[in-house]
């Protein structure tokens, strides 16, 4: 069957998701006929799905609407595998795809670049799909994060020539536990880092590196692997890899500071930047050997890059006055949080650095793991940490203690705070004049609004 087809009907279970939605959308746009379900969905997906027409009626799961006529079904993540709505398409024989093998049934055709990594990868792939863009070259797309000038995370054609991903090592479906990145079956590969993380699925080091070796690998002879040498870790693991393609080694960028900010150093003289931090600086250098080969020339790689400013939550300024600046970051991870961290310190070194992260995801709210954090808060003037009891509890995880977070980072005048209402009154207590605040966190710290809040605190202090 030809799954490119223009009369396509597919059919999202758990169509709601950050993912799902984008790629539902990204279809409806090719002209596929979709449908799906879901039971919650909540903003910006509602309302995207709405204003298209493909918000589910009502909430739950209908195998009434799994029709024999249904030529691929999707399955997203929140779903189970004892799902009615996935347990008729079986028994109709209709063919189940995840997420990713449906990305790569679409552009299988076409050269794919993909970009996986324990930190850094949704930024190199916005870094990459910004320089396309500017260049006037068409591409296919899938990124974890809303950036500027798409209006989706996922872009697909009909006549797009190449395909830019961003690799994801986490788990595909309920019903295939392979990591995304390996389904995409990448020409281009690029690994950023390796760094412990998603402890749930990788119980063990080794056995988390072992996915990265699986996706080096799997690039066939005439392909190439990108890798940032200056990651230990990676730079022996790539030396004893059986790997077929071509192998690129990248290392920071050289750059300057300026009285005009930061800027490249490069063959055509200095080349003034939006972002800052050394590992955007080692993050441009990767971008940069992927659209080399993506037919860009290095010339209009850097006219390209010198407009990019970002993807959301990768040191987003929420706002700032004469005196204060606050920065949203998704850095979760120990090696995230730590490049992050010291990003901030680099670019303000004279103010007063308040660093705030939320410990959320399985791996950081779990006692064995937290010792991964030790310093990574240590370029900040002032560390705080909040994590969310409740949080702990959905994710069934041991009672975690103020006392182990505390002693976890490594730092004696660390606050730890168990409670919204507590933190934020912590951290605008705290802010003081010529000061930059870093809140860091993968989730909305306990249900404070952050962007409210310093919008608020701003308009106080004007």
């Amino acid at each position: 069957m030809n799954f490119n087809s223009k009369a396509m009907r597919v059919h999202f279970i758990a169509i709601g998701g950050s993912a799902m939605h984008n790629l539902a959308l990204a279809l409806h746009s090719k002209g596929f006929s979709i449908s799906g379900s879901d039971d919650e969905i909540f903003e910006p997906s509602k309302s995207r799905l709405a204003n298209v027409g493909l918000l589910p009626m009502e909430m739950g799961w209908f195998p009434q609407k799994i029709t024999p006529n249904i030529d691929a079904v999707i399955l997203g993540m929140h779903a189970r595998s004892d799902n009615p709505e996935l347990l008729r398409a079986k028994e109709l024989g209709l063919k189940v795809f995840s997420y990713p093998e449906y990305l790569y049934e679409q552009t299988k055709d076409k050269i794919r670049a993909v970009v996986g990594g324990s930190h850094g990868k949704t930024t190199i792939t916005a870094m990459v799909m910004h320089v396309l863009k500017t260049c006037n070259k068409e591409f296919d797309y899938m990124v974890g994060s809303q950036i500027a000038g798409f209006e989706t995370m996922v872009g697909l054609s009909h006549e797009a020539p190449i395909a830019v991903f961003e690799g994801d090592e986490y788990l595909t479906s309920p019903i295939d536990l392979r990591p995304k990145f390996h389904l995409y079956q990448a020409n281009i590969g690029l690994i950023s880092g390796i760094a412990w993380d998603h402890v749930n699925v990788f119980p063990t080091f080794e056995g988390y590196v072992d996915q990265f070796r699986i996706f080096a690998e799997g690039i066939e002879a005439g392909g190439c692997l990108i890798y940032c040498k200056e990651d230990k870790i990676l730079k022996k693991k790539v030396a004893k890899w059986n790997i077929k393609a071509d192998v690129v080694a990248y290392s920071t960028h050289p750059y300057s500071r300026t009285a005009a900010g930061l800027v490249l150093d490069t063959a055509y003289g200095h080349v003034k930047v939006r972002v800052f931090g050394r590992h955007n600086m080692e993050n441009i250098s990767g971008a940069k050997e992927i659209c080399l080969r993506l037919g860009i020339s290095e010339m209009d790689f850097y006219n390209a890059i010198s407009s990019f400013g970002g993807a959301a939550k990768r040191l987003q300024l929420l706002g700032e006055n004469m005196s204060t600046s606050f920065y949203l970051d998704f850095a979760h991870s120990p090696s995230k949080v730590k490049a992050t961290v010291e990003a901030v310190r680099e670019q303000f070194p004279d103010r007063k650095f308040i660093a705030v992260l939320e410990l959320h995801t399985f791996s950081s709210l779990n006692g064995d793991f937290l010792s991964e954090y030790e310093d990574t808060l240590k370029a900040a003037d002032k560390a705080i940490v909040f994590f969310n009891p409740e949080a702990v509890k959905h994710k069934k995880l041991p009672v975690l203690s103020p006392e182990q977070v505390f002693k976890s980072f490594g730092r004696r005048d660390l606050e730890v705070f168990s409670t919204p209402a507590e933190l934020s009154k912590a951290i605008f207590k705290r802010v003081a004049d010529d000061c930059v605040v870093l809140l860091m966190s993968s989730g909305d710290f306990g249900g404070i609004n952050a962007p409210q809040q310093v919008e608020k605190w701003l308009s106080d202090h004007v």
